[in-house]
């Protein structure tokens, strides 16, 4: 069993590994492979030395399955060379979500997606998985008519160049009046077209000419596809914020029948992969801070909305680098070794 990592060395390859690691999986070889900058750098792994190859000599050495997460544009034309090899490729990028052949997989969802043909399997975007996760049970049992979505991403989801983004201004001495308005020039270029230290900012990916940006879009997207629910009328607003780690997401669900807050809570305790956390008596709700660095998805401030006829709000908060990239990568992994290998 060999296992490549393509993209090893940026954030979230980095945390696949750590995610490699911690479940276990079972493989005889491991290829880290990056893009030419950092080819011959070393990697540690489970206390062993391992030297990043090029995606080329990843190729060649034909693995059972390569985790990518190394961007759309290296996807598309390395994916393919990895699956003429017979390769499981489990991509992260967005470069082959919305293809109809090609699966895109909560595995706690939808793993039967995945057959022995399917060598291109797509990560849904970070956003996307929590959110459906906490959705699934609940579109079985009712039915969704209709979701408003407004998240407040933090700024790890732009990666590396969004917490050093942060981190600098944070760091950056600012004149000392109300506004908090850094003032300084950073010195490369920034994640994001204005200051998010203190700041939030509407706007997630980049706009379309609908006016809504890349990131909403494979909100509507991707949720349907995932559900199987091509009719449901979904509409997102996505927000940055200066949070470091960690999405959440206010959602506002209508359903097509009826439901009692019992039943909603009872579904979402039994969902494997979410933990409810949702007693306002004691101010226990999801945070980002206190789902950093964990696997689950949390769900609180379950409540009926009024203003319609079978709504519910709910909160949804997840680590976006584990559960949703590297830990639902890894989950796809072992779900192709178990059952497709």
């Amino acid at each position: 069993m060999k296992i490549a990592v393509v993209g090893a060395t940026g954030l979230v390859g980095s945390k696949m590994l750590q995610v490699l690691n911690e479940q276990n999986v079972r493989f005889d070889k491991l290829i880290v492979a990056a893009s030419e900058r950092s080819v011959g750098k070393a990697i540690t792994f489970q206390g062993k030395p391992y030297k990043v190859v090029s995606v080329d000599d990843a190729i060649a050495a034909e693995p059972d399955i390569a985790i990518f997460s190394a961007g759309a544009d290296a996807s598309r034309q390395y994916a393919p060379r990895f699956a003429e090899k017979g390769t499981y490729v489990i991509d992260n990028s967005s470069a082959w979500r919305m293809y109809d052949e090609v699966p895109l997989v909560v595995p706690e969802i939808n793993p039967d997606t995945i057959t022995r043909g399917t060598h291109i399997i797509a990560n849904p975007n970070c956003s996307t998985i929590q959110m459906v996760l906490a959705l699934a049970p609940l579109h079985e049992a009712f039915d969704i008519k209709r979701l408003v979505i407004a998240t407040y991403q933090s700024v790890s989801g732009s990666g590396l160049k969004g917490i050093n983004q942060l981190n600098n201004e944070e760091l950056t001495h600012y004149d000392g009046d109300r506004s908090g308005v850094v003032r300084y020039v950073t010195t490369s270029k920034p994640a994001y077209p204005h200051q998010i230290y203190r700041n939030i900012l509407p706007h997630g990916g980049d706009f379309c000419v609908n006016g809504y940006t890349t990131e909403e879009e494979k909100l509507v997207n991707e949720t349907r596809k995932i559900l199987r629910a091509p009719k449901i009328a979904i509409t997102a607003t996505v927000c940055r914020v200066p949070v470091t780690g960690g999405h959440s997401e206010a959602v506002n669900v209508e359903f097509n029948r009826p439901f009692e807050l019992e039943e909603v809570r009872r579904l979402l305790e039994q969902q494997p992969g979410v933990v409810v956390q949702d007693d306002p008596s004691r101010n226990l709700y999801p945070m980002a801070i206190t789902a950093f660095d964990k696997d689950e998805v949390f769900v609180g401030r379950l409540r009926r909305d009024f203003s319609v006829a079978n709504g519910l709000n709910l909160w949804v908060v997840s680590d976006n680098i584990r559960k949703g990239a590297a830990t639902n990568a890894v989950q796809i992994a072992q779900y192709v070794i178990q059952h497709i290998l």
